[in-house]
């Protein structure tokens, strides 16, 4: 199998997938360092620095799997709380944008992920814990033990606050057992 990790951060998503010598995953991350990361933690994977929403453009025939998480900061609740703080911007449509773009034109199995956002979606998603899943097939519900980021933050101590902060990478990083899950529904539908 043939599969596109784009956003591939520090490969959360990606650490459980039952992965064998028969498959060849292409990882796509912007930030250099977090790029050497994954490629630490994943040698066999090839590894792409630079901008994962025009390599998806340029190459979604040429998987079998395709997994996108764009940035969710502009589109998490949290945004609602830093616009108080005088960080005012808008949501990054480039979500949207691969959403209808694979949804159109590509014909093997995709998901896109992201958070709960601090507004009614524009494209109703399949939920799963504080993510949210645009695909073509079906995600199941599915626990995930997480705790609730945006409720999390409001009620945190400033010490947890801090530490959570600090943890940037951590905290971006997909859950693996989500990525694990989502991976087995996708199969499902191959099968």
């Amino acid at each position: 199998m043939r599969i596109l990790n784009l956003y591939c951060g520090l490969g959360g998503n990606r650490e459980l997938w039952p992965i064998t010598d028969k498959d060849h995953v292409v990882a796509v991350e912007i930030i250099p360092k977090i790029a050497e990361e994954y490629r630490k933690r994943f040698p066999k994977d090839t590894v792409i620095l630079g901008d994962a929403h025009q390599y998806l453009l340029q190459h979604y025939q040429e998987f079998d799997f395709i997994w996108s998480s764009p940035p969710c900061q502009t589109h998490s609740f949290a945004n609602h709380f830093l616009h108080y703080q005088g960080v005012i911007r808008y949501p990054d449509m480039s979500l949207y944008q691969e959403i209808l773009f694979l949804t159109r034109f590509c014909k093997s199995k995709w998901v896109v992920e992201n958070v709960k956002p601090y507004y009614k979606p524009l494209i109703e998603p399949q939920k799963c814990g504080r993510h949210r899943f645009w695909a073509n097939f079906t995600i199941a519900d599915f626990d995930t033990g997480e705790v609730d980021i945006g409720t999390w933050n409001r009620s945190a101590s400033k010490a947890k606050q801090k530490a959570a902060k600090s943890n940037q990478k951590e905290r971006n990083k997909v859950n693996s057992k989500i990525g694990l899950h989502v991976w087995k529904c996708m199969q499902e539908k191959i099968a």
